[in-house]
């Protein structure tokens, strides 16, 4: 079974990372914009991240036989950073025009602050006029109020419905997205956040319809090989294969071919591994024997 993570910070990962996630069936994934940790201090250094999205993080999953694909957007914790926002919505407005870019994302609020609420209706609005998909990031704190104060946003704005992606729901959030029209992204971690045996229960009350897993693995304490082990622990619950494939495949392949940009037969082939390449006379193999498919 193919499996797609369609929420993961691969900058913030290894090489081992990308290689445990192909081992397991993990063919396709997407990379949001986000925090890096600490605050960025110029807009420049967000251009060089988003370079490094479209290229060497593309490459780097080339390698080991994953398709990549990103996401543009100003992250709504450095939204409140007035030294660069608006600086970076210039860029997130050109660099949304580029290839691999499947969605704005992902935005929202953190705090609630207005500066969020501000820019996270400008990049809605940025989504709409570039007619692509949007990622959103619901708060981890009074996450669901923030989510409701999401959910009217967006409906406000005017956006369709069907081109929205609410990521990190839990039990007390999945429904009103789902009555909403959106899709339902669910964000499983080791020790917060879902589990899989919290996700399992949510995909027997609710089903897989517009229903999305991922491990938003980054930088802190997070494990890349989530979306496996959940759909390991959706078959043993016996939830059927097709709904399985449903979440873990099909749904985030649809929710973002809507960018135009995700072409729906390329993706169900394999990538073509050849590790005697380089980017920009660099190697992720550092010496080591090349893997070549024929």
């Amino acid at each position: 079974m193919k499996l797609f993570d369609p929420h993961i910070h691969m900058t913030s990962r290894t090489t081992d990372d990308y290689q445990a996630m192909a081992d397991a069936g993990v063919a396709a994934i997407v990379e949001p914009a986000f925090w890096l940790g600490q605050p960025r201090t110029h807009a420049g250094t967000f251009e060089d991240y988003f370079l490094s999205l479209l290229g060497w993080e593309r490459f780097r999953a080339s390698q080991f036989g994953i398709r990549h694909f990103c996401t543009m957007g100003l992250n709504p914790k450095e939204a409140n950073n007035p030294d660069v926002a608006d600086a970076v919505i210039e860029l997130v407005e050109l660099y949304v025009e580029k290839e691999g870019v499947v969605a704005v994302g992902e935005i929202g609020y953190d705090d609630q602050t207005e500066a969020e609420e501000k820019y996270f209706i400008r990049q809605l609005e940025i989504g709409r006029e570039h007619n692509l998909p949007i990622l959103i990031h619901t708060p981890h704190r009074d996450k669901v109020a923030g989510t409701k104060r999401t959910l009217d946003v967006v409906r406000d704005v005017g956006i369709d419905p069907g081109l929205v992606l609410v990521d990190h729901n839990n039990e007390e959030t999945i429904k009103g997205v789902v009555d909403a029209g959106m899709w339902a992204g669910h964000s499983i971690y080791p020790n917060t956040k879902m589990d899989e045996s919290r996700m399992v229960a949510i995909v027997q009350e609710f089903g897989g319809e517009r229903v999305i897993i991922n491990s938003a693995a980054d930088w802190g304490v997070s494990d890349p090989l989530k979306v496996p082990k959940t759909a390991a622990a959706m078959r043993e619950a016996g939830i059927p294969d097709d709904v399985i494939t449903e979440i873990c495949w099909n749904n985030p392949v649809q929710f973002f071919a809507q960018s135009g940009r995700l072409d729906l037969e390329r993706i169900e082939t394999n990538v073509r591994i050849d590790q005697s390449q380089l980017w920009f006379g660099n190697s992720v193999l550092r010496g080591q024997t090349p893997r070549i498919d024929d």
